[in-house]
């Protein structure tokens, strides 16, 4: 007897058939907006879809729990009841709204990060203030719930002569309902048991994103947000991992002092005499180098930017570690490479206590300040900074009518300059240098500004919110040239991230190139600096311009010493981790998959990679080593440090040399 002429199942199928149709839809739109990145032929087609299904079935496993549940202890007396009857309708209605608001929600987040929903969304509901009004500021929210609502209830309309002959069917006997319950649990059982957020490697990037079911991947994320690197991720032996990245890591005149043979813990000896400089370091908010004038873009929209270029170390070959701000921030304030699932800003408990760019400066008597535009709740940025070496000015400790524009990420990149200034005058007074690092928020959805500042009207989109970054960051160089402290100011202006890094790859690295500007009249020498790297080894570079010795927990590299070892880029999202040469690219993925892509920047062929492959076995060291590293304590400050320059050399000086010269005269 078939199964389908009872009323329990066939209300159970329409229900679900109706998400199933959802889901095609949406996977379908995606793909039609997305066919160029799709190089597949009817059969890989087949396979998104088929693929797909899969997905589809294992979310719905879990969404048809409930109804199942309710199918098998509703008594056959109330069945057929009025109540209950429109109960069923309305269950059919709301279903078909959440469907809906899911396959709208999921195209406004691939529109934003070019992927389906993964652990960012989850993330995102801890900021639900921040994310619900950068939704309401940046599409028209209201028109398109009216249009949902609409459409749902045309959908009840429509489907209502269909539910009223399946609640009219026979029904299931009480065993029968038992079994139908007991059936959905099974299945809802294999999935939590045999599947979890997709983590297979190799193939295009957006394929895999096109077959993979949004719901199902976002309620994946909160056990797949922290990666343990040892389980998912290719190793090798300890000691030759730890051999590997000295060797990596390694500089003339620098002393490893750990006996973990995978601690880089090295003392770093800096030629020349300490010079007590001041230190700005602006990461602006999703600047793409491709977005720069003196990148190649012929917009116009960063003359003030392009104007650096001659004026400053300009770093053309310079790339972002991850595709987030805190991302960002960990690569630049602790120069490690990004750890697979959540950054060490993020990590609860654990982000505090480390041998931060901000701690090597405090100790030598630098004013170490973070300012945020936004609230620095906002990522954990309060916790991470306050809790390594700086102190916190964001939003909420401005007051008021000191804040001339602010959206739902925070105050206008003016307003954050300002705080800047008044704080470098503030410790220029008493004689304290100063070390300030700031995070930009105006170049982010939904880019409003104040208006009359440039040609393009606030809101406009990516275009003017970087026209309106740049002119912001023209005016406070000006203001800042007329201050006493300018000439003995090293201003280092870096993004966080690029504003867009999804591709056909998982790792494409032209998505990763971000502009590095240092600019310092009269203490450094202008000139291009073609040296490839990435953002962990901005750390290292800076105190180098300093003639600073310390104790480096640092993975990156002072890629200005003359004796600088050869260029490479660490790149990765949350689950991918890649290491780049210049040429050729190694990626690490969950599941121990190695990858190559024969040269990146071009054709990228992709293939299979192994342990004994020079370059992933580079790849392993620098990553393996980094969670080491972490998992054991390794990255901690101590301040035991002997410390140069202590005793009346610390005078900075600002004759115009070269940074190695410089390195070298003091």
């Amino acid at each position: 007897m078939s199964l389908s002429r009872y009323a329990q199942v066939r209300c159970l199928a329409i229900i679900l058939g109706a998400w199933l149709a959802v889901f095609f839809l949406t996977r379908l739109v995606l793909l039609a907006s997305h066919l160029g990145d799709v190089n597949t032929g009817v059969l890989g087609m087949l396979g998104i879809f088929g693929l797909g299904l899969v997905h589809d079935l294992s979310f719905l496993s879990y969404a048809a729990l409930p109804v199942a549940l309710h199918f098998a202890l509703c008594p056959a007396s109330a069945w057929e009841s009025g109540w209950h009857r429109g109960l069923l309708r309305g269950l059919m209605g709301l279903s078909l709204f959440v469907m809906l608001f899911t396959a709208v929600s999921e195209w406004l987040f691939w529109d934003e990060f070019g992927v389906r929903f993964n652990f960012i969304a989850v993330d995102y509901l801890v900021y639900s203030n921040e994310v619900i009004n950068n939704i309401l500021e940046s599409y028209p929210v209201y028109p398109l719930l009216a249009m949902l609502v609409v459409l749902s209830a045309a959908g009840v309309a429509l489907s209502g002569k269909v539910m009223d002959r399946a609640i009219g069917a026979p029904l299931l006997s009480r065993r029968g309902r038992g079994l139908l319950f007991a059936a959905v649990a099974g299945a809802s059982l294999l999935v939590t048991v045999f599947a979890g957020q997709d983590f297979a490697a190799g193939g295009s990037t957006t394929q895999r994103e096109l077959a993979a079911n949004g719901p199902f991947q976002f309620f994946a994320a909160f056990r797949n947000n922290e990666l343990d690197y040892s389980q998912l991720y290719a190793t090798l032996p300890g000691e030759e991992v730890g051999a590997l990245l000295r060797r990596e890591v390694a500089e003339p005149g620098a002393r490893f002092v750990g006996d973990d043979p995978q601690d880089i813990r090295r003392e770093i000896d800096n030629p020349g005499a300490f010079r007590r400089l001041n230190v700005i370091v602006v990461t602006i908010e999703s600047l793409s180098a491709k977005y720069l004038g003196c990148f190649g873009d012929t917009r116009n929209l960063t003359p003030n930017l392009d104007r650096l270029k001659p004026e400053s170390l300009f770093f053309s070959n310079f790339f972002a570690t991850g595709t987030r701000t805190d991302r960002g921030l960990e690569a630049i304030t602790l120069s490690v490479p990004p750890t697979p699932g959540r950054s060490i800003v993020k990590r609860l408990g654990r982000e505090t206590g480390y041998a931060s760019l901000g701690r090597q400066l405090e100790a030598r008597g630098y004013d170490s300040v973070f300012l945020y535009g936004g609230r620095g709740y906002f990522d954990n940025m309060n916790a991470f900074f306050g809790g390594n070496g700086y102190r916190i000015i964001d939003q909420t400790s401005v007051p008021e009518e000191e804040i001339t524009f602010k959206n739902v990420w925070g105050m206008c990149d003016e307003d954050l300059y300002a705080q800047a200034l008044r704080q470098a005058d503030i410790d220029h007074a008493v004689g304290k240098p100063f070390f300030l690092q700031l995070m930009t928020t105006s170049n982010h959805r939904p880019f409003t500004y104040p208006e009359g500042r440039i040609v393009i009207p606030s809101g406009y989109g990516r275009e003017g919110a970087v026209k309106y970054t740049d002119h912001a960051i023209g005016a406070f160089l000006e203001e800042a040239r007329r201050r006493p402290w300018f000439g003995s100011t090293v201003f280092v202006i870096v993004a966080d991230h690029t504003a867009n890094s999804a591709g056909k790859e998982d790792l494409p690295v032209e998505k990763y190139r971000i502009p590095l500007f240092i600019f310092a009249p009269g203490i450094v020498e202008p000139r291009e600096v073609p040296t490839l790297a990435s953002q962990i080894d901005l750390a290292p570079t800076l105190l180098g311009l300093l003639n600073l010795d310390y104790t480096s927990t640092f993975f990156g590299r002072d890629v200005l010493r003359e004796d600088a070892a050869g260029g490479r880029a660490l790149i990765g999202n949350f689950q991918h981790l890649g290491l780049f040469d210049g040429h050729d690219l190694a990626i690490l993925s969950p599941k121990k998959g190695m990858r190559r892509h024969d040269d990146a920047l071009g054709l990228s062929d992709e293939s299979a990679g192994s342990a004994r492959d020079a370059l992933v076995r580079r790849d392993i060291a620098y990553y393996q080593g980094a969670s080491h590293m972490f998992q054991h304590g390794l990255l901690r400050w101590s301040s035991e440090t002997p410390l140069k320059g202590d005793d009346g050399d610390a005078s900075p000086s600002v004759t115009a040399m070269s940074p190695p010269q410089a390195r070298k005269e003091g």
